[in-house]
């Protein structure tokens, strides 16, 4: 009976040490003044650093707000063909930076643009883009650019910036 109750007190009296220990080591709690009014000394050195960070934080929420991010619905597979049989399978995920309010627009396109993002890939991966270290900052900046061109030609300028997401290459044995 005591064989049975061992392991268990055991692991009772090591939780209750544990929780001592983290209650003994907390820090203390920061202590923070907020003035609920609002009132603000003119005279206090740090007014005029605080409005210039809040002008500076203001830009650049608006500058952020400016654009949305639209995931595009599926993902994209592209094969990887070497002498006309696949070697490899290439998964995608893209979403679009875009301006704010062009979610819609961008969607009511999107067949159409997922056949020119899909052309695209698949002159990528003709020209050996999905082989060897196809992460590369060079592949991937030249790739992006290529879908940012189409996307642009395909929705207007409203279109800032193309996102992978996800890429994952599967080898077929």
């Amino acid at each position: 009976m005591i064989k049975k109750l061992l392991p268990i007190l055991l692991a009772l009296i090591g939780l209750g040490a544990g929780v001592g220990g983290g209650l003994m080591l907390r820090p203390d709690p920061e202590i923070v003044q907020i003035a609920p009014c609002g009132d603000v000394d003119a005279n206090d050195p740090n007014h005029h650093v605080a409005e210039a960070g809040k002008d500076h934080d203001e830009e650049a929420a608006e500058a952020e707000s400016a654009y949305e991010y639209v995931k595009l619905n599926n993902q994209f597979v592209i094969p990887d063909l070497e002498g006309g049989r696949v070697v490899a399978m290439v998964v995608l995920s893209l979403s679009l930076e875009a301006k704010t309010g062009t979610r819609e627009a961008i969607y009511a396109r999107e067949p159409k643009l997922r056949d020119a993002f899909l052309q695209v890939l698949f002159d990528h991966a003709n020209t050996g883009g999905f082989k060897g270290a196809f992460t590369d900052s060079s592949t991937m900046n030249a790739l992006r650019h290529a879908l940012l061109e189409v996307a642009q030609k395909t929705l207007g300028a409203d279109i800032h910036d193309v996102l992978v997401i996800d890429i994952v290459r599967q080898d077929i044995d």
